[in-house]
């Protein structure tokens, strides 16, 4: 340590504590002009500091400052550099001793945190004071349990500390609070945390959701390209399919692909895929459905764009020419989805989740409540194989299409099925509510569920049945029961309407939820058809790029449209 003079310094090493007590350490030594040595004491224990220089010793400890005196003739004038000394020695010994408490919970708050001796070593001594740790854990103990089953008031939560640093600053200003004032506002802290992770938490689903039913500009774009092709060029108003395959359309002899669709990018994915992963491509016949305004685009990309050997038929819903009764049917099934739809929205308007739901595309989409009327959309066919648009088709379909239905009419893979009875996936408790009487009385809430998305149905065996009336019979039940049997969506009232007339099919034919995860490699490389349900599709940004892959390897970037909307990117 060096002082004004040009002074000599060296440093003892410090004695070793005797009887159980803390050593005191000899600094160092200076010696100043005129033979004066300097010595500065640190005791631990004690937490004093003492300084010698000649015969006079400063010692420092707490707050008090003691001056001894021996007799010298030069006492006065050490004095005042003595203190400046003391003052400059204390604050390089205990600088580092300061920073290392300020910055070590910062570094590892949580370790400390988690135990009784951390938190009084945090707040210190005036605020939980130096009884046993033992002994304040317990109090905490009882004090929280005390609390348990309390409610707090919202504006106790409101004012709460934000932080675990806000709450020790609160209680240091205030030392004298009581233990259970500290473990009030703790609980009131915490719930606060909570609540901020929920809100956190219901924000990213909302923003998921909301980036789940975007539809990408350059989907617009070639959707009005194609729109504007079919009314500018004669080719792509060409007859679909051309006048010499008209006769495939009825043959029962052509397995035949329905689908229902107003995603044009996403219908060429389904038949192109299809098509590739066709043993005999020419045996196969694609009857797309869709909306008025998206009918010319739809027309327009499979004129320009075949998918020979195979067929396509494209039809608008303006142009089906339904008897009276089947339009009435229609219109009656879609107006209580929509009147279901409606009550989402306006009736739990404290979670914004489930009203972005309702106003999601598929539950404002007619095309959403047709799949009840296949009977009615197909009146000359025996069997179709119904597929939504967020498919990819990886294995040839033909084995399925000759499949042995036992009778049934749904040919569907169940969500998951145990050994025996018991189901590892979704069960009809997870779709329907079991605490009304009618739903319980007639259906089993342990029975594994069916997943739509890819199913092969028996018309013929469909229209001997009643399916579709019960399936209205259970909208009308779920209306006049304010909503309360099911939960929204088109699936579990198809449940009840196919019950008893689902057969099982093996689960390699259908993956489904690949919107909501990633699967195993193995499950992808064995299954038939990848199903994209889930709010991750595939063209959008928030789909899984690996999965994405596989469904962007069927879209034909060539194609002059495509390359002029710069694809779906």
């Amino acid at each position: 340590m060096g002082v004004a003079g040009g002074s000599e310094s060296t440093a003892r090493t410090p004695s070793p504590a005797v009887g159980g007590e803390a050593p005191e350490l000899n600094a160092g030594r200076s010696r100043e002009g005129g033979g004066r040595d300097m010595h500065l004491w640190v005791s631990l224990p004690e937490r004093r500091v003492m300084l010698s220089c000649g015969g006079e010793a400063v010692k420092v400890k707490g707050t008090h400052v003691k001056t001894s005196h021996r007799p010298h003739r030069h006492h006065r004038g050490l004095s005042c550099r003595s203190l400046l000394f003391a003052a400059v020695a204390l604050g390089v010994i205990l600088l580092p001793f300061l920073f290392t408490r300020a910055s070590f919970p910062s570094l590892d708050g949580a370790a400390i945190c988690c135990s009784i001796n951390g938190l009084r070593w945090m707040l210190g001594p005036g605020i939980l004071g130096r009884g046993n740790s033992r002994e304040l854990m317990n109090k905490l103990k009882l004090v929280f349990l005390e609390m348990d089953g309390v409610d707090m008031e919202m504006k106790l939560v409101e004012t709460a500390p934000k932080s675990y640093s806000d709450l020790v600053a609160d209680m240091s200003s205030h030392p004298h609070q009581d233990i259970k004032t500290f473990a009030l506002k703790t609980k009131a802290m915490l719930l606060k945390m909570h609540r901020k992770v929920q809100l956190a938490g219901l924000q990213a689903s909302v923003f998921r959701h909301l980036a789940s039913i975007d539809i990408p500009k350059s989907m617009h774009c070639l959707t009005l390209r194609l729109a504007e092709e079919y009314y500018n060029n004669a080719l792509a108003r060409s007859p679909l399919p051309p006048t010499e395959f008209v006769s495939r359309l009825n043959n029962h002899s052509f397995i035949h692909l329905a689908l229902l669709t107003d995603n044009v990018l996403a219908a060429a994915v389904v038949a192109s895929s299809t098509v590739k992963s066709s043993t005999n491509p020419k045996n196969i016949v694609f009857h797309v459905v869709t909306d008025k305004k998206t009918y010319a685009s739809m027309h327009s990309w499979f004129a320009l764009n075949p998918v020979f050997p195979a067929v396509v038929e494209v039809k608008g819903l303006h142009q089906f020419d339904w008897p009276n009764h089947v339009t009435t049917n229609i219109l009656e099934t879609v107006e209580v989805h929509k009147k279901t739809w409606e009550h989402s929205y306006h009736s739990i308007s404290d979670k914004k989740y489930e009203r972005l739901e309702a106003l999601g595309p598929s539950s404002q989409s007619l095309l959403n409540y047709l799949k009840i009327h296949l009977p009615d959309l197909f009146p000359e066919l025996d069997k179709v194989i119904f597929v939504h648009d967020d498919v990819v088709v990886c294995r040839d379909l033909s084995p399925l299409w000759y499949l042995d239905l036992k009778g049934k009419v749904n040919g569907a893979v169940r969500t998951a099925e145990g050994k025996g009875d018991y189901c590892v996936g979704k069960t009809f408790g997870d779709y329907l509510n079991f605490s009304s009487a009618v739903v319980s009385v007639h259906f089993d809430r342990d029975q594994c569920a069916w997943v739509d998305g890819m199913n092969i149905f028996d018309l013929k065996a469909w229209r001997r049945t009643n399916i579709t009336t019960t399936y209205q019979h259970w909208l009308k039940l779920n209306y006049e029961s304010g909503f309360m049997l099911w939960h929204p969506g088109s699936l579990p009232p198809a449940l009840m309407a196919f019950e008893g007339h689902t057969n099982s099919i093996h689960p390699s034919w259908h993956l489904w939820g690949l919107g909501h995860q990633l699967p195993a490699d193995e499950s992808i490389q064995s299954s038939a058809v990848l199903h994209f349900s889930g709010p991750a599709k595939p063209w959008l940004e928030i789909g899984f790029p690996m999965l994405r892959n596989l469904w962007h390897a069927h879209v034909n970037y060539s194609n002059e449209f495509v390359e002029s909307c710069r694809g779906i990117e």
